[in-house]
């Protein structure tokens, strides 16, 4: 097999982030600067000769994740390792296996990349879900948006607590960024959740900021905290469901009418 041809096979999967198994005959073609039919011609009608070449030159032409799923896998997993200040498209790149221009042609930029994987790892998806079908019990809708907190602050790799932590150490890092960016449609969400109990006389008419905090604060934090304190206490700190049960009780009295 023809050494250029597989270089134009690499170079095109680079360029489109894919595998090479799943870039087009034509892209290869343009790549290697020949028509698509003279290209099939010296691969005898076949591009099963250019994958095992490719696989001969040590790269595998396919089976893996598409580029982006392995970097937004790659970024969670170097955010929840390193921190998400040390994040670069080129840290992402060698970690997901795949060329920075790659990722640039997938996401755009870095702040492209980091939205995307932003969603994956927070509980915003989850409680836009929980608001379009509402439970109707204001026990229920409690317990719901604390199992979705619960659910994202353990997700491996643990990318909110690393948010978190950049939020604290850098109010204007780019955490803050990503939380204010996010924040209407979470707001949104709860709001949805909160309101149709409040006017169904279930909950005083707080400060709607207010009231969000007052549910969500104690179990986040609690989340934040758990791993430390279940290094600490053992068998001492309660399950996650049966706390999850205490935070609901206490925000369900203390706001009650």
């Amino acid at each position: 097999m023809d050494k250029s041809l597989v270089e134009a096979a690499l170079a095109a999967a680079e360029q489109l982030g894919k595998d090479v198994a799943e870039v087009p005959l034509g892209a290869i073609a343009a790549a290697a600067g020949i028509s698509r039919s003279t290209l099939l011609r010296r691969l005898g009608g076949s591009r099963a000769k250019l994958d095992d070449a490719v696989r001969q030159a040590g790269v595998d032409p396919g089976g893996r994740p598409p580029v982006r799923d392995r970097a937004i896998e790659a970024a969670a997993t170097l955010i929840a390792r390193d921190g998400l200040a040390t994040i670069t498209m080129e840290a992402v790149a060698t970690a997901a296996q795949c060329s920075p221009t790659s990722l640039h042609a997938v996401f755009g930029n870095r702040d492209g990349l980091l939205a995307i994987m932003f969603d994956r790892y927070v509980p915003v998806p989850d409680l836009e879900a929980l608001a379009a079908n509402p439970p109707e019990r204001l026990e229920d809708t409690v317990h719901a948006v604390y199992a979705a907190l619960a659910e994202a602050f353990a997700r491996e790799p643990r990318v909110l607590p690393a948010i978190f932590g950049d939020l604290l150490t850098r109010p204007n890092g780019t955490a803050a960024g990503m939380l204010k960016a996010n924040l209407p449609r979470m707001f949104a969400s709860l709001s949805a959740l909160l309101m149709a109990q409040v006017q169904a006389g279930r909950l005083r008419p707080l400060p709607l900021p207010l009231l969000i905090q007052l549910m969500i604060g104690p179990m986040a934090g609690h989340m934040l905290l758990r791993p430390v304190l279940q290094d600490a206490l053992g068998d001492v700190l309660p399950p996650v469901e049966e706390s999850a049960r205490t935070f609901a009780e206490a925000f369900i009295r203390a706001t009650a009418p």
